[in-house]
C-alpha cells in the first residue's frame, strides 16, 4: 500500500527544496521526521508537515497499518508556476526577476522494494 500527500505552490525554489527532500527519501517515517527537525533549512518544516500528512493519510486509509514500519518510498519536488516581478533599476530602467514556487510530493508505504514499470526482455541497442 502506498499513500501520498502533496503541498502545492510553496514559495521556495525547487532546487532548494530538493536539498531537503533528498535527505529523507528511502528512510523510515520516524527517522525522517527526526532528520527534518534537525535540518537547518527554511523549507524543512513544510516538508515535515507534508510527511506527517502522508502518515495520517495512511492511518485513515487502512486502520491495520503499522505507523512505525512506514517507509518514505518516494519524495520529490516539481516546479510550480513562476511569478514574474519587476525591480527598479538605475536610470529609469527595470529588471525582471522570477519568484519560483514548488510542489512537494511525499509517498509513504509498507515496502521500499516495490518496483513498477521494470520489464524484463526489452530490446538492447543492437537489436531491431
Amino acid at each position: 500500500m502506498q499513500v501520498k500527500a502533496e503541498a502545492r505552490y510553496i514559495r521556495v525554489s525547487p532546487q532548494k527544496a530538493r536539498l531537503v527532500v533528498d535527505l529523507i527519501r528511502g528512510l523510515k517515517a520516524g527517522d525522517a521526521i527526526h532528520i527534518l527537525r534537525s535540518t537547518n533549512k527554511r523549507i524543512a518544516p513544510a516538508v515535515e508537515k507534508v510527511l506527517r500528512s502522508a502518515i495520517s493519510n495512511a492511518e485513515s486509509k487502512a486502520s491495520a497499518v503499522d505507523v512505525d514500519e512506514l517507509i518514505v518510498t518516494a519524495a520529490y519536488v516539481n516546479e510550480g508556476p513562476r511569478v514574474k516581478r519587476i525591480r527598479p533599476a538605475p536610470m529609469g530602467r527595470a529588471y525582471r526577476y522570477q519568484r519560483r514556487t514548488s510542489h512537494i510530493i511525499v509517498k509513504v508505504g509498507d515496502k521500499a522494494g516495490e518496483k513498477t514499470g521494470d520489464k524484463a526482455g526489452g530490446t538492447t541497442q543492437g537489436e531491431k
